[in-house]
């Protein structure tokens, strides 16, 4: 009896993220994401819509490894997906029908995972319900979970609290502090300290920037970035494409706000664009359909790019799929000629987002960027702020909710250690501090 944390996948990685917490007989399993890396090395895509099989995405290291708690399915009350991202959300539909229970999440991440299951023609049984940020819900008569509202690059991000005759577990996967949020409320502070007061027994967090000294900057700030580059370049007489992550809504109104202001129609070329913006819009989020054009297949996206060559590309604002230089995404494929796109010197290509660091990310960027060089185009790049929590980020959190023990997550071993580096640094003991690996687990001491 007591409280075990199993690290199911990503704690040997930035993404497959899926905790299991087991409470007495009880278990609550906390995301259910994918391995970006070796998902688009298989795929050469990031978006869903082929048929995959979980045995052959077990194989290539692309979804968590749940046979760890194979022992536990019998008893998981809900799987609880803190945002739509898919190193979060993504394993899902392969993963989720092995266990019977509902998947509980904000209004967003139901859509999105509504869309990846029509994406991917799969009918799961359980039930997805939706929980509000700042709300709470009873899964049994021993635990109780509780939203709090948190700011990330994606919209209804949310940090979750299990309520449990133990204490409180806290689960902090993804966050930043943003308080001047593009979109939604900024982070529930006031909740945070409270459930500090309560007792924390144990937090699991975010350490992907543990070692990234200062505060993770403001959405404001990359707005303000894209502003200089869209507005306080001349871009006369030239094409203008940017990319971005598709699943950042809040990036993707202040594009098409400066698109406006720039004189020119915006049109978002590519599926996965089309597919978050469109949950968004479903919930009233956004409203982008009065000012955009959604084009999301490739027959329908070919079409489009002739009809911008016949009026003029210098009326248009471009927003493309392919910021990772994913080959099977629309901007890869305009410069490598796959669709026709009659690019000129000096059009402008604005990557409004960092590369993630892995070798295939770095690899497909490269080869895009050759590509694109080659016609002569300026590039603009890095035009983006984090959406993961800096050192000091951590350091406010730490201060607020103040966790008897700390379960480093979302992380490679650098990475964890940083977080554990920084809980030392605040008279934390070695000994309240677990550094899981995956298909790890630890009962965490209640006395």
């Amino acid at each position: 009896m007591g409280i075990e944390i199993r690290a199911v996948g990503g704690y040997n990685e930035v993404g497959r993220n899926m905790t299991a917490v087991k409470v007495d007989d009880q278990v609550i399993i906390l995301d259910m994401g994918l391995h970006l890396e070796p998902y688009i090395a298989y795929t050469e895509d990031e978006d869903f819509g082929r048929s995959l099989s979980r045995e052959e995405l077990l194989k290539v290291g692309a979804v968590p490894d749940d046979r760890v708690i194979d022992g536990w399915r019998d008893k998981v009350r809900a799987i609880i997906p803190t945002h739509a991202h898919l190193d979060h959300v993504g394993a899902l539909p392969y993963l989720a029908k092995r266990y019977k229970a509902p998947i509980l999440c904000t209004p967003y991440t139901k859509e999105i995972i509504k869309a990846i299951l029509a994406d991917e023609k799969i009918a799961l049984k359980n039930d997805i319900r939706v929980l509000n940020a700042n709300s709470q819900a009873n899964l049994s008569k021993k635990v109780r979970v509780e939203f709090i509202n948190m700011t990330h690059s994606i919209p209804q991000t949310v940090m979750v609290a299990l309520h449990t005759p133990y204490g409180i577990v806290l689960y902090a996967n993804d966050f930043k502090f943003d308080n001047q949020p593009i979109i939604g409320k900024k982070p529930n502070y006031e909740k945070l300290r409270q459930l500090g007061k309560d007792g924390i027994l144990a937090l699991i967090c975010d350490c992907t920037r543990a070692r990234t000294e200062g505060k993770t900057l403001s959405e404001n700030i990359a707005r303000e970035m894209l502003k200089d580059v869209l507005l306080g370049t001349d871009s006369t007489g030239k094409a203008v494409i940017v990319t971005t992550f598709s699943s950042h809504i809040a990036r993707l109104k202040s594009i098409v706000e400066f698109g406006g202001k720039m004189g020119r129609k915006v049109v978002f070329l590519g599926r996965s664009l089309s597919k978050y913006v469109t949950a968004a819009e479903n919930i009233d989020l956004v409203n982008f359909s009065e000012e955009v054009e959604m084009v999301a297949y490739g027959s329908q996206v070919r079409r489009k790019l002739k009809q911008i060559e016949k009026d003029g590309p210098e009326k248009y604002l471009m927003v493309v799929t392919g910021h990772q230089g994913e080959p099977k995404a629309t901007l890869s494929k305009m410069a490598g000629n796959e669709l026709h796109f009659p690019f000129s010197r000096e059009d402008h290509i604005v990557f409004s987002c960092g590369v993630i660091p892995s070798d295939i990310n770095i690899m497909n960027r490269t080869v895009l960027e050759e590509h694109l060089n080659r016609f002569g185009v300026r590039i603009f790049k890095d035009i983006h702020v984090s959406g993961h929590a800096a050192k000091e980020d951590l350091r406010e959190l730490l201060n607020m909710v103040r966790p008897r023990f700390l379960f480093p997550a979302h992380g490679n071993n650098e990475m964890k250690q940083g977080l554990c580096d920084l809980a030392l640094e605040k008279g934390y003991a070695k000994g309240s501090i677990f550094m899981l690996e995956n298909g790890k687990g630890a009962l965490v001491p209640v006395q």
